[in-house]
């Protein structure tokens, strides 16, 4: 009889009330967020768009920055090919007659999203450097929400946008186990970004930015080390990077949201999970590693002394 009471209090007690009072937190933290004042002028924000292999998403990602709210005037796009081998070029060439307004740039770069990444940093003028995914849609307010928070609070140096997959399309899945699968993963990114982030955000104890959708001050990405170009896990490094090595503040804009496509079905989930297990595993051991030479370096350093 014990062991069956204790087999049902245990999900009570580790997941069900810490989840009431995460959601009582989050409740509290809307209710009482501080309104935010526009800039009296809008400042110059770059836009970095990896691009491999982005023939078929890349042109409505582009469209999806031309229908954003911020003041076109003042976003300069960079997309940083990395050795692509079919027409994403072409996509970029359509976007150019299709969106005049837009500053466009395309950068060739050596192979690989950080060193992509890199290359356009050194390439980008904007106040603020905002990295999205080319096979996304930004939400139309995305890039001001962004701007507004890092304009209305000087200590916030790195912030991580909500990734969700899109609704419209999670509906249109055919198949019962296909939408339960990508219905799943919503409510998975819904409850990632929007609640368990933004907890996290509140206690400065952010783990990660998303690859998919990061922004930072120009001025503090510049004092980090860049993308690890030796990793996987090149967006935990940096976190990891502005959080620890700076010292700086890192946090979630909620309401800057970047869209996805569902999931396609159970292969591309186990891809999913894999690779999050490699991420894991490998960043396991770099923080074991850290660990153990500081406690070498103690270790030498009081021998020393004795």
């Amino acid at each position: 009889m014990g062991f069956w009471i204790t087999w049902a209090l245990v999900p009570i007690v580790v997941e069900i009330i810490p989840a009431i009072m995460s959601t009582i937190k989050l409740m509290r933290l809307h209710r009482h967020m501080p309104r935010l004042k526009a800039p009296a002028k809008w400042p110059w924000v770059t836009i970095i768009v990896p691009v491999y292999n982005s023939e078929d998403t890349l042109f409505d990602c582009i469209r999806s920055i031309d229908h954003q709210t911020y003041d076109k005037k003042s976003m300069q796009i960079i997309l940083a090919n990395n050795q692509s081998t079919d027409d994403s070029f072409g996509a970029y060439a359509r976007a150019q007659n299709a969106f005049p307004n837009l500053f466009l740039r395309y950068v060739n770069t050596d192979k690989g999203k950080a060193r992509a990444l890199n290359a356009a940093i050194y390439e980008s003028i904007g106040s603020y450097v905002i990295n999205i995914d080319s096979d996304g849609l930004l939400e139309p307010n995305a890039i001001k929400n962004m701007v507004l928070r890092f304009e209305n609070d000087e200590q916030i140096a790195a912030m991580t946008g909500a990734v969700l997959p899109q609704r419209n399309l999670v509906k249109q899945v055919h198949g019962w186990w296909h939408r339960l699968l990508a219905k799943n993963e919503y409510y998975e990114y819904a409850q990632a970004f929007l609640s368990g982030r933004t907890i996290e955000s509140f206690r400065d104890q952010l783990f990660t930015m998303s690859g998919a959708f990061s922004a930072f001050r120009r001025e503090v990405l510049m004092e980090t080390f860049l993308y690890d170009t030796d990793t996987i896990g090149e967006d935990t490094d940096m976190t990891f990077q502005i959080r620890t090595r700076l010292g700086k503040k890192v946090v979630i804009c909620a309401d800057a949201i970047f869209y996805v496509a569902p999931i396609s079905g159970f292969s591309e989930l186990y891809t999913q999970r894999s690779a999050g297990n490699v991420v894991n595993w490998k960043l396991h051991n770099i923080i074991c590693n850290k660990q153990l030479a500081s406690r070498a370096f103690l270790k030498n350093f009081w021998c020393g002394e004795l």
